[in-house]
């Protein structure tokens, strides 16, 4: 049997002259002003000018390289599994995707959303571009099946310890036990999560996890929220805008940002937080760093290649259950 995995994620445009037909993608033909997406345009078009464009893509493509070596060094005698990545705002698309790993010869495809926590509301538009490419197919399209939430894996929780540990690492030993951490994760419009709690209950629990592998007291670290967008209405609190005037009035002076949700470098971490969130910070006379992404780290592949085993093992579980149920 030939096993597709697909590593799937947001997009980003590959060009700075992309950015208006990648935030159309965004909105899925929802109408905006004129003057507001001209505006909304101009201001994301300086914020990847800012960065040097996102590495989102790249980095995907590292991350799917790297668990393609996994896989084969893990199983070289095992099926043929091939890694790849599809985008649900840009090209290479989940459509582009599903249809190549099917003239490889793909008979089964794992989809792994790169959001170790999982929304069937938030993240129904992936399973629905996963839907649509396996129903342009017809009867040559593989089987494909969708990893839910695995923020509990504990190589990927071990794999963003060691980055919490390696960034206070780089602070002065007689700080590191002080430093406030602040655990983050994407806002959203509160009318969206009030729907689904247990979202929010998966980003709060992975923060808890990683405080607890790194032995963080509770009094030096906080989960929050970064990012928030441009629709009106009230967004999830606190934000990390909020809590840097909090830390300088109980005296801190240094501050540390770990995303518990992000696991590539993109836009929203090398603008909204190396610039939005270190802006806020430096105003306040703190000093700001935050931890390196997890990208390729070695402990976090192997994390990949373990969820993409684990659901394979259990779909083929099924299977054989199924065909002898049926005899």
């Amino acid at each position: 049997m030939n096993i597709g995995v697909l590593l799937l994620t947001y997009g980003s445009p590959a060009t700075l002259a992309d950015v208006p037909q990648y935030l159309a993608n965004v909105r899925g033909g929802r109408p905006i002003p004129a003057e507001e997406l001209h505006e909304l345009e101009a201001e994301f078009t300086r914020r990847y000018d800012l960065i040097g464009g996102s590495p989102l893509i790249a980095r995907t493509r590292e991350q799917a390289a790297a668990v393609q070596d996994e896989l084969t060094r893990q199983y070289p005698d095992g099926p043929i599994i091939r890694v790849g990545i599809g985008m649900r705002f840009s090209e290479p698309t989940i459509t582009q995707a599903v249809a190549a790993m099917a003239e490889a010869g793909v008979d089964r495809i794992i989809g792994i959303i790169m959001s170790p926590q999982y929304s069937p509301i938030i993240m129904s538009g992936y399973n629905r571009a996963l839907d649509a490419a396996v129903a342009a197919l017809g009867s040559d399209a593989p089987a494909v099946t969708m990893v839910g939430a695995w923020y509990d894996e504990p190589l990927f929780q071990e794999a963003l310890a060691e980055r919490v540990r390696q960034g206070l690492d780089r602070f002065p030993p007689e700080i590191r036990g002080r430093v406030p951490v602040l655990f983050s994760a994407h806002s959203m419009p509160k009318r969206v999560t009030d729907q689904e709690p247990e979202y929010i209950e998966q980003l709060q629990e992975t923060a808890r996890a990683i405080a607890a592998r790194v032995g963080l007291p509770e009094s030096q670290w906080m989960f929050c929220y970064q990012s928030a967008g441009h629709e009106p209405g009230e967004w999830l609190k606190p934000d990390f805008k909020d809590i840097m005037p909090e830390l300088a009035k109980a005296g801190h002076r240094e501050v540390m940002m770990s995303p518990v949700q992000f696991l590539a470098d993109h836009l929203e971490i090398l603008y909204d937080i190396d610039h939005g969130a270190r802006e806020e910070a430096e105003r306040e006379g703190i000093t700001f760093a935050r931890i390196e992404s997890l990208n390729s780290s070695p402990l976090f592949i192997r994390a990949l290649a373990a969820i993409a085993t684990g659901e394979l093992a259990k779909t083929e579980g099924r299977r054989i259950a199924e065909t002898a149920a049926g005899d």
